[in-house]
Formats: structure tokens, sequence, C-alpha cells
């Protein structure tokens, strides 16, 4: 059963800065480890990508799966869902950006995974806990050294 997590960070950055970051799925790869490649599947008409086939080798963990992608009009969310895995059952998502008014952005990274394999709730709480603290942390990482 797919259970879901959230987890907050404060970015020093605009709402909109956060958003172009998260939106830019061709480079992943250089900022997200576990990511080797992605490849945009397709497009809205505004060109904000529709949905996106990734790579994933994160050791022990290898996938190779595709996300729909849907934004709020003012990009403060951006979600998604999980079209086709070789090993996950669920993944849905999202990133909620909240401008703080004072030149940072509090995102509410949200997550809910399922897998194909048996894994105890104790593993999988930890494995969800260690993804939602990397992706975090290697997105305001990286939104910092754009700025």
């Amino acid at each position: 059963m797919a259970d879901s997590s959230q987890q907050s960070i404060t970015i020093p950055a605009p709402v909109g800065t956060i958003a172009a970051v998260i939106s830019d799925f061709a480079s992943y790869p250089e900022w997200v480890d576990a990511v080797k490649s992605v490849e945009i599947v397709s497009e809205y008409e505004d060109g904000y990508t529709h949905q996106a086939k990734f790579v994933l080798d994160a050791g022990p963990v290898k996938d190779e799966y595709t996300l729909e992608y849907a934004y709020a009009e003012d990009l403060t969310r951006i979600e998604w869902t999980l079209v086709e895995s070789t090993m996950m059952k669920v993944q849905d998502g999202s990133y909620d950006l909240v401008d703080n008014g004072d030149g940072t952005t509090e995102v509410t990274y949200t997550l809910t995974v399922d897998i194909n394999l048996p894994m105890l709730g104790m593993f999988k709480r930890k494995a969800e806990k260690m993804i939602m603290d990397t992706a975090l942390k290697d997105l305001k990482k990286r939104v910092e050294s754009c700025a």
C-alpha cells in the first residue's frame, strides 16, 4: 500500500526561480545523482513539460519511468503522477511553493510511492525520508548555484 510523506525546506529565492529549476527536467542529470537521463516525451502548448521519461540508477534501485506533470497557473504547485514504470506501481508527488514575503520560499515536497517489490514498512519509510531529504537539499543547492 502506498503511503504519503511530506517535508519542507526554506530556500532563499523567489517562487519563479525555484519553479524554473524544478520544471527544467532535462537538466536533472546535472544535479540529481541518481537520475542518469531524462527524455521530454511531450510538452504543453506553453512549453512546459507534459510527460518526461527518467532513467534512474541509485545503486541497488534501477528504474525507467515516465511521469506526467501538471502546473498551477502561478507555478506555486507542480505535481506529477506515474504513467509507467518497471519498478513502481505508484509515484504521485508535488512541490508546493509559498512566498514568505522576505525573498525566501517555503517548498513543501509531498511524495507517494509504491513499488513492485515487497518491503518492510520500516525500510520503506526510511527510503522515503532519504529520497525526500536528498531531493529538497539538492533542489536548494541547485537554486542557490543558479542565483
